[in-house]
């Protein structure tokens, strides 16, 4: 008889279940079609599908996630994740008008965690017409073409060909990536160069924000020795060791300024040329207008200065910042985005070639040609015309692991108001989600969408042979930079490092994967085993 009555419970229990969830799911559809919102499931009460969205993303087969809704609802559909009603977006069209409306209709929306970790004058941060200013300088130096050729390309070159000398017969690829472009980013940013008597210090700093980086993908609780309390005691150490840094060079930069001939020391009399020097142009300059006005006419209005064409020079009063730790957060944001993302890349690029033989020929021919060409030449070094001429399938290349590794799956943001879109009405403060990835993987824009083929970014012209670049439909789809204001600053200096390193790996060594690795894709895009090869150096 007990048995019978719990039998009774157990099976009232289920249908009182099954009865509350058909009510929240006719109930959470009323409401969204009653606010004139894009169809969808906002899952359960406060945690809505967020558990559906991590436990896809840990798979090797994240697309299913958003596939099966795309299929239930449409290109655009309405779920709940991380707290909050989400519209998500897997239409190009929707995607670029959200981009291109920043600051009009859209703004970036990032918790008060990743907030604390970046810090407030980070430029993922900065909104309004300070962003705009400060994306505009920072693109000016990183992505101007003439700037990289003139004052970036030959450390580039040199840094990578300087780590390559160093490797042994095995190393964990992606550990080696990351130590090219950090010591890279901290060259171009701040002048300290890695191959010199700061390699201690660029390797100390790059330990710290490892650390940190684990911060932006744990749990916001700040209990001892937690993942996020070690972040945040090593943002501390980070903005401490570039504190020092940019002290130094502010003193530097008022000694000069003061036109003092005291100094033997020629880092001293000669400016260094770099976004660390900018910045200081920046608030120097400001109090170089206050203190020695009438006495320093030359310095008097200060402006700063990209290269010497008139329509790159930006005037001090434009610019906003303030005092040096505002030049702190704005650097450590700069170093944290200018190495992890692209040091992913070289990795997952050179991981797509072993698994696509051709290719790798392909591209082994290319620098090939490039190598042999410079031993007529005196120093034999590579050059910014072989990067800008002669490396066409090496941007295919970058292209497709950009597409198929979308290491920047798509981009938050937050509506500044009540925007019409297609038919649906995406509230004010309703956040959306632009996903690149969805748009890059879609087997209607791109054919064999989950296969690896660089020379889908080439086209033959008519029936004859010349080959032509991608065409402008494939350039609308393809956003793995972002787009409109906030279009990465460091596109441009992306693709010249990983060009540079494709050249030095394919001409200096053959390789085979050490052991089976694979792709996962949460926290972030990366391989799972940090994909160990074997190297034999070629004659």
């Amino acid at each position: 008889m007990a048995f019978l009555i719990f039998l009774l419970l157990l099976s009232l229990l289920f249908l009182c279940i099954s009865v509350y969830f058909i009510f929240i799911h006719y109930y959470n559809s009323f409401n969204l079609k009653k606010q004139g919102l894009p169809p969808g499931n906002l899952g359960l009460p406060i945690i809505g599908e967020s558990l559906q969205l991590i436990s896809a993303y840990k798979t090797e087969n994240p697309e299913p996630f958003i596939d099966s809704r795309v299929n239930r609802f449409g290109k655009i559909f309405t779920t709940h994740v991380f707290g909050e009603t989400t519209v998500f977006s897997t239409d190009y069209e929707v995607n670029r008008f959200i981009l291109m409306n920043e600051g009009k209709l859209f703004e970036c929306s990032y918790t008060s965690s990743i907030s604390n970790l970046l810090g407030r004058k980070s430029l993922l941060l900065l909104k309004g017409n300070l962003h705009k200013k400060m994306h505009s300088l920072t693109k000016n130096f990183i992505s101007n073409s003439t700037n990289v050729r003139d004052h970036l390309f030959s450390d580039i070159n040199r840094i990578i060909q300087f780590n390559l000398d160093s490797w042994s017969n095995k190393v964990f690829l992606l550990d080696q990536t990351k130590k090219i472009t950090f010591e890279l980013i901290v060259k171009q940013l701040m002048s300290i160069d890695p191959t010199g008597v700061d390699q201690q210090w660029t390797e100390s700093l790059r330990k710290h924000y490892l650390i940190l980086i684990d911060g932006f993908f744990s749990v916001p609780i700040l209990f001892l020795f937690t993942p996020y309390y070690n972040a945040i005691h090593a943002r501390k150490m980070v903005a401490e060791e570039i504190r020092v840094k940019v002290r130094e060079r502010k003193r530097e930069k008022e000694t000069m300024m003061t036109g003092s001939d005291d100094h033997d020391d020629e880092d001293i009399r000669k400016e260094k040329k770099d976004m660390l020097g900018m910045l200081l142009d920046v608030m120097v300059g400001k109090r170089g207008d206050q203190d020695h006005q009438g006495c320093c006419s030359n310095n008097s209005k200060s402006s700063v200065e990209i290269n010497d064409s008139a329509d790159q020079e930006k005037k001090v009063e434009e610019y906003e910042l303030e005092d040096e730790e505002e030049i702190v957060d704005f650097l450590l944001s700069l170093i944290l985005g200018g190495y992890e993302t692209t040091s992913t890349i070289m990795t997952l690029a050179v991981k797509f070639l072993t698994e696509t033989p051709l290719a790798l020929a392909k591209l082994k021919e290319e620098h090939e040609q490039i190598k042999n060409a410079k031993k007529e030449q005196k120093d034999g070094q590579l050059e910014w015309s072989d990067y800008k001429y002669n490396m066409p399938f090496t941007q295919c290349v970058i292209n497709e692991t950009l597409r198929v590794a979308n290491i920047v799956s798509g981009v938050f943001r937050r509506a500044m108001t009540d925007v019409s879109i297609k038919g649906y009405t995406i509230p004010k403060g309703c956040k959306v989600f632009t996903s690149f990835r969805a748009v890059h993987l879609n087997q209607d824009h791109f054919k064999e969408a989950t296969s690896f083929n660089p020379w889908r970014w080439q086209q033959k012209r008519g029936d004859t042979d010349q080959v032509a670049g991608p065409s402008k439909m494939m350039l609308n789809l393809f956003t793995p930079f972002g787009g409109g204001p906030r279009l990465c600053p460091g596109y441009e200096l992306a693709r010249v490092e990983i060009s540079v390193f494709l050249h030095h790996l394919v001409t200096t060594f053959s390789w085979t994967p050490a052991e089976e690795d694979k792709l996962v894709f949460f926290p972030t895009t990366r391989t799972l085993k940090r994909y160990p090869i074997y190297l034999q150096r070629l004659m």
